[in-house]
């Protein structure tokens, strides 16, 4: 039989899987909608709190650098502790943090809660995606995680409630309203988010009371070629992506001279929804292939990164705005393939104890790698670069990554090992 047929019996879906994959995907889009409104309300907290466009921006900055920098050890905790006890106290503290921002007074104590909410929300997603892939461990972990991916999107576009909150009442206001809400869903959560159950994993080794080790997690991932090359492919993601998020209003608006409105409009209210169909999409079509090809996983994104990369230069190339908005929209349908299978590919790969730590690791390096590419394009336009240019450069950088995807190979079967404790 062929190395890429898939041969093992599907595991036992438990009772309650879909519906913590709902419960999670509700604190993925709290998360991230916290994250956009900032932005949105930007003008009405410079006139309460008046400071340079720098500081704004440092505000941000701040957020993405602790989070990335924090999330290889957050991740550690979950695969050390309780994953649902972890998702709990994260959502906890992001709700009280958020609910303390109505409050802040001046520009230092709003960069403390900034700062204090990159530590509460890199705990949330190494262990929340970990969580999932616990209980979805067959044909129906890449939907399960799309669907996640799918809540933390529907976050995203709904940051335009922040302008329309400072608008029609404060700024201070949305940040009470969503922390007061994040302090009763965390209560609902405490009541009813378990962790899977040990002896429901199949396939896998149990050793009992085998230790997990930070460390001794960080040498083992290192020392894996597959986590390599997913690390360097998922860091090279970030370039594309974020260049895309960062300046394609931008491009939108000098391009085809629109204006400000018209051009976030096209930027945004496109992009996201062949976003959000994309993740669910290409967890579906993982989780069919799967079941004939034990690679199908890899496959599907590659296929979705060997389609988005063109579409860049397509969209880029062209002086008609419909076919730039058109391929735009399917860079985003496919690209987001990525995102639903990512850390189904680490469980291919990754030794069992230390998901949630490897997941914490490539979430830093993207940070750190997305963070660059924002301040170098930025970098390249001050030099006279078209923003045609840069986004050309970026697809290319995509297809570096589909050739390193294509190259991964899962652990043999058996390889892993179960530890996590309950």
């Amino acid at each position: 039989m062929s190395a890429n047929k898939t041969i093992s019996t599907e595991p036992k879906l438990h009772a309650r899987a879909w519906l913590f994959v709902g419960l999670l995907s509700i604190v993925g889009c709290l998360n991230y909608l916290d994250r956009t409104i900032i932005t949105t309300m930007r003008v009405s907290i410079i006139d309460d709190m008046p400071m340079t466009d720098a500081q704004f921006g440092l505000l941000t900055s701040v957020f993405l650098w602790i989070y990335g920098l924090l999330s290889p050890f957050a991740g550690y905790l979950a695969d050390r502790f309780n994953r649902s006890k972890v998702i709990i106290v994260s959502l906890f503290v992001w709700s009280m943090v958020t609910w303390l921002t109505s409050y802040a007074t001046t520009f230092e104590q709003l960069l403390v809660t900034r700062a204090l909410m990159g530590i509460s929300e890199a705990c949330y997603i190494p262990a929340g995606l970990a969580l999932i892939t616990d209980y979805h461990r067959g044909s129906t972990r890449s939907l399960a995680t799309g669907i996640h991916m799918a809540g933390i999107m529907i976050g995203q576009s709904l940051g335009f409630v922040g302008g329309w909150i400072a608008e029609d009442y404060a700024w201070t206001t949305a940040f009470s309203v969503l922390g007061i809400i994040g302090i009763v869903y965390s209560a609902i959560l405490l009541l009813v988010l378990k962790d899977a159950p040990a002896e429901e994993t199949p396939g896998q080794v149990k050793i009992k009371n085998t230790g997990v080790n930070f460390f001794a997690g960080i040498k083992d991932l290192f020392t894996t070629r597959a986590f390599i090359i997913l690390l360097i492919y998922w860091s090279l993601a970030a370039v594309a992506v974020w260049l895309v998020v960062g300046w394609l209003p931008t491009y939108y608006k000098e391009q085809f001279s629109l204006s400000q409105s018209v051009s976030g409009l096209y930027a945004t209210a496109y992009l996201y929804p062949a976003s959000l169909v994309g993740v669910l999409l290409g967890g579906f079509l993982a989780d069919r292939w799967t079941r004939k090809n034990a690679r199908a996983r890899i496959l599907v994104p590659f296929i979705g990164l060997c389609i988005a990369a063109p579409s860049i230069f397509i969209a880029t190339s062209t002086s008609i705005l419909a076919v730039a908005i058109t391929f735009f929209m399917l860079y985003a349908l496919t690209k987001a393939f990525c995102d639903s299978n990512m850390m189904p590919i680490l469980c291919m790969v990754a030794d069992a104890r230390y998901l949630a730590t490897g997941y914490g690791v490539l979430n830093m390096f993207s940070c750190i790698v997305g963070g660059i590419s924002l301040y170098a394009g930025g970098f390249l336009r001050d030099q006279k670069i078209d923003l045609s240019v840069i986004y050309q450069f970026g697809a290319l950088t995509m297809l570096v990554c589909a050739a390193l995807l294509f190259t991964v190979r899962p652990r043999p079967a058996g390889s892993a090992v179960s530890v996590h404790p309950n």
